[in-house]
């Protein structure tokens, strides 16, 4: 056996999913194993774990839809360590040359999204309480994720004639407005908005079966209904 590969244990250790999921996907062609007949033992190959590892994307999208595991050093369990490696990756962004002039706003970004979760699903998670919280500098990504309530349901504790998720996204990024009835709260994602709208940061947020996109530089909000919805929310932030 080359000496690239390793088992299908290994794999799933690595990647914080059980067995059964690796062999479901490769099954569906999504993560392929290495066989030496359909019937033999299925086996990985380490640059391809490691590949699929680093698509936080998907690996939080695939969480916050199913509530599977996935690798502890993305999961904050609450706001303190949220924060704590939110320092983490400001030194990081301020250390390199490509992103010194806006790491404070990429920061401020990221920080918005995930106290929000914290904010808004205070005793309301549907299972695990805290997010995901991932980043690849080299990709020029970060990833934000929950399983709470979902914009829609938080914004219906104050504006309860919201008919459905994209109406609720587009309140969330316009208009004052909070979820924490009866406070004249939650601007923070107008803020957000504000911030990608003058600068190189952009922004895909989902949130039951919808989704928005803000591309840096412009302040136009673009809604669309996914198929796949979920309860919660997922961001991604690229710069």
């Amino acid at each position: 056996m080359e000496k690239d590969l390793i088992s299908i244990s290994e794999a799933a250790k690595i990647l914080g999913v059980s067995i059964m999921t690796l062999r479901r996907w490769d099954a569906s062609g999504r993560l392929s194993s290495v066989r030496k007949s359909p019937h033999s033992h299925r086996y990985y190959r380490k640059e391809d774990i490691e590949f699929f590892r680093n698509d936080l994307f998907q690996v939080a999208r695939d969480w916050v839809a199913t509530g599977k595991n996935f690798p502890e050093e993305l999961y904050c369990q609450n706001s303190a360590i949220f924060q704590a490696r939110l320092v983490k990756m400001e030194n990081a962004l301020m250390r390199d040359l490509k992103t010194r002039d806006i790491f404070s706003l990429i920061v401020s970004v990221a920080g918005e999204i995930g106290n929000n979760s914290f904010d808004h699903n205070l005793g309301q998670w549907q299972d695990t309480p805290g997010i995901f919280f991932g980043y690849d500098l080299n990709k020029k990504q970060i990833v934000l994720a929950d399983r709470g309530l979902g914009i829609l349901e938080t914004l219906k504790r104050a504006r309860p004639g919201l008919k459905n998720h994209s109406e609720a996204l587009r309140v969330a990024f316009t208009e004052i407005i909070s979820g924490r009835a009866p406070e004249n709260r939650g601007n923070g994602l107008k803020y957000v908005r504000k911030i990608i709208s003058k600068n190189p940061v952009s922004l895909v947020f989902q949130t039951g079966n919808a989704q928005l996109n803000l591309s840096g530089g412009n302040p136009d909000l673009q809604i669309k209904e996914i198929t796949d919805g979920f309860r919660g929310c997922l961001a991604l932030i690229t710069f």
